[in-house]
């Protein structure tokens, strides 16, 4: 226990945040690998994506102020804001100016509520159909690679019956699949965040889907929060309803308090953003701690996007890796 303590500790969580930031903001290369991203929310996979180096062609989002939080961020990226439904593929390769088959990822995390385990699993949610958009737009665009999101709460119980429908229908589309669960905590963000990653590879590329491993240790989030600008001042010891070290960050704050040295309080915005992988200098709309609730963790989804470039695009273009440090 002594030995993986200080393993922790090590963890310079901000300087992380820090690093991933700057690269957000580093201008594309000319040959970066292009991604769009469906059900978009505030911008947790669209951040990691752009981390990782790809240029954003679209944005799909129906939330009004999920879409107002997402352009106040990512202002040169185009919005569909609108019922996914309703768009085309058609429209999309207009707006895009792709052709079929030119995309390098389609992205997408179908609203979970219906497969969550923190809510009521409703096995007949109209939700859990959502993926089947997904998928439409998938077919029509036939991307070189697509990675799609979800609870973990989708492989228990009977949802197990969707997880087997969505897993054949994403091969029936012509990709080789994998699917796994991966814990945020794994992947620098400090809390215990555990997603379904499915990771397609078009069928004529004839490379096997993979998925990243794990990069970094558990933080604990005493240690992770004192990096947070709105901390620093306090000496902080979180204290949780159900105590964990790295507890998960849901879209209510009834199961989240702070013990400080001036007692107990809720956190404030800055620190969940902060313990959801979100820079500081990230912007928020109305509704910011339900935003986070439901995003992917940015540095979740870097490391993923970092994977695809380097093991499934790079192989597929015949040239060298690119990694971004």
């Amino acid at each position: 226990m002594p030995e993986m303590r200080s393993r922790i500790s090590k963890v310079d969580y901000p300087a992380i945040l820090t690093e991933a930031w700057q690269q957000h903001l580093s201008p594309r290369l000319p040959d970066a690998p292009t991604v769009i991203s469906t059900f978009a929310g505030c911008g947790g996979s669209s951040l990691g994506y752009s981390m990782a180096g790809f240029k954003e062609l679209l944005a799909v989002e129906w939330d009004d102020n999920a879409v107002a939080t997402f352009k106040l961020n990512f202002p040169d990226v185009p919005v569909y804001h609108g019922d996914i439904a309703k768009l085309s593929v058609e429209d999309v390769l207009q707006q895009t100016g792709l052709q079929v088959g030119e995309l390098d990822v389609f992205d997408g995390s179908p609203p979970c509520q219906g497969f969550s385990t923190a809510g009521k699993r409703d096995f007949d949610d109209d939700r859990n159909q959502l993926f089947r958009e997904y998928v439409r737009l998938l077919r029509g665009l036939k991307p070189k690679v697509f990675v799609m999101e979800n609870v973990s709460g989708m492989v228990k119980g009977k949802m197990k019956l969707i997880f087997a429908d969505i897993l054949r229908e994403l091969k029936a589309s012509g990709y080789r699949v994998s699917a796994r669960l991966l814990n945020a905590m794994y992947f620098n963000v400090p809390q215990s965040r555990q997603r379904m990653i499915f990771i397609g590879v078009r069928e004529d590329l004839g490379i096997e889907p993979s998925h990243p491993k794990a990069e970094s240790t558990q933080m604990g989030i005493g240690d992770a929060i004192v990096g947070c600008l709105a901390s620093r001042s306090m000496k902080i010891n979180p204290w949780i309803k159900h105590p964990r070290s790295a507890a998960t960050i849901t879209k209510t704050s009834s199961d989240y308090q702070f013990l400080t040295t001036n007692g107990i309080r809720k956190p404030l915005i800055p620190e969940i953003a902060h313990l959801g992988s979100f820079p500081p200098d990230y912007r928020w709309n109305r509704g910011a701690w339900e935003r986070i609730g439901n995003s992917v963790p940015p540095l979740m989804m870097r490391s993923i996007a970092r994977h695809i470039r380097a093991n499934i695009l790079a192989s597929y273009t015949g040239t060298e890796p690119v990694l971004v440090k």
